[in-house]
């Protein structure tokens, strides 16, 4: 299962599959939700929520797309909280990350074994910032660009 970060859906709608020209894509996530093969975190969904465009209506017409945090993800946030802290991150790159969502979703998927897809790429020499990316290969979780999910799923968005 795939576990969306937030910049899925933003970059999707703003740039490469926007929900007024490429509906397709959105049916995509919709079809694959109800499989069980993509999902994403509330604190996803509360940034879309925070928007005001046809994205957050859309996302708050899916709320079950967003699931809660839960108690498995304790060790596993401690966990990157550690890491975090311990690696060569400035302090304000650290306590935006552990005020993010990110952290959150790179926890519950390492907690639950699931693949993040993401638009970030790696940066591990980076101060900065924590990109999720490099958060997930120090924990063991998997993560994919949107484009590798679509790829390794064989979605296919044809004109009829």
């Amino acid at each position: 299962m795939y576990l969306l970060d937030a910049n899925v859906f933003i970059q999707s709608n703003q740039a490469h599959y926007g929900l007024d020209f490429v509906p397709a894509f959105w049916d995509w996530l919709d079809r694959s939700f109800s499989a069980g093969l993509i999902q994403s975190i509330q604190p996803i969904g509360t940034e879309l929520a925070a928007g005001s465009d046809s994205l957050t209506d859309w996302a708050a017409a899916r709320a079950g797309l967003f699931v809660p945090m839960d108690a498995v993800c304790g060790s596993s946030l401690t966990q990157l909280s550690t890491w975090a802290n311990a690696g060569h991150f400035t302090p304000a790159a650290v306590t935006q990350f552990l005020g993010a969502a990110d952290y959150q979703l790179v926890a519950y998927a390492h907690a639950h074994s699931l693949k993040v897809v993401t638009m970030e790429k790696s940066e591990p020499a980076r101060k900065n910032k924590v990109k999720i990316p490099d958060a997930c290969i120090a924990h063991g979780v998997r993560w994919a660009t949107p484009f590798d999910m679509l790829r390794q799923e064989q979605a296919s968005f044809i004109l009829a």
